[in-house]
């Protein structure tokens, strides 16, 4: 684990820039693509809701390849791991990571068990690959608070591109950029949407705007 913190220490400076202009360390076909980090129903199909267990994450292979996910690890802004991948990813599969998962693996690998531990108030996700001695950042996404409010989900439209929020089942009318897109979050599955974004004003604005 000393690589780990080696890289993040080289790395951590990512963290504090702003989300749309945040380099990645290493080229990776592997990527985040959706986060969803404020849980208000049961997302991971338990029967019951959890806050913890209903985080999730979902990553995406852009190859047109079977990628071996070994090596491959998340961690959120705290720096430590969250969880380690196995097997191989499909082409332009998606591979959902739910908090559930994040805390079994930690409980199992003697890590502290607290799932993926996406804050509320924003937080910062990052995707890691550990090839031998090597250890490189290779995609990372900051978030901001609205962007982590219950239900919303925070990706990439379409797969692999711009990041925008996901706001159909928690409409954001504020102006903190990104606006909501009108569309429920789709752990799992590829991102669409057929919403056009809009964002409230009041009648004042208007007069001012057309006057």
């Amino acid at each position: 684990m000393r690589l780990l913190y080696a890289a993040l220490a080289l790395c951590s400076v990512i963290a504090l820039v702003p989300a749309s202009a945040t380099p990645a360390c290493a080229q990776s076909p592997l990527r985040l693509n959706e986060i969803l980090a404020g849980p208000a129903t049961d997302w991971n199909g338990s029967g019951s809701f959890s806050s913890r267990d209903d985080e999730w994450i979902e990553l995406w292979n852009a190859d047109a390849a079977t990628i071996d996910l070994t090596g491959y690890l998340v961690t959120d802004g705290d720096s430590l791991p969250r969880i380690a991948l196995s097997g191989t990813l499909g082409p332009n599969a998606h591979r959902l990571i739910f908090g559930r998962e994040s805390f079994e693996w930690e409980q199992a690998n003697g890590f502290p068990a607290f799932g993926l531990s996406l804050g509320n108030s924003g937080d910062t996700v990052m995707l890691w690959k550990i090839t031998g001695a090597d250890t490189a950042l290779v995609d990372s996404y900051t978030y901001r608070s609205h962007e982590a409010a219950a239900d919303r989900a925070i990706g990439r439209l379409p797969d692999g591109g711009t990041w925008a929020l996901f706001d159909g089942l928690n409409p954001y009318t504020g102006s903190t950029p990104p606006p909501g897109n009108g569309c429920s979050p789709s752990p799992g599955t590829s991102n669409h949407c057929d919403q056009t974004p809009t964002r409230a004003i009041t009648w004042g604005q208007v007069k001012t705007r057309y006057r």
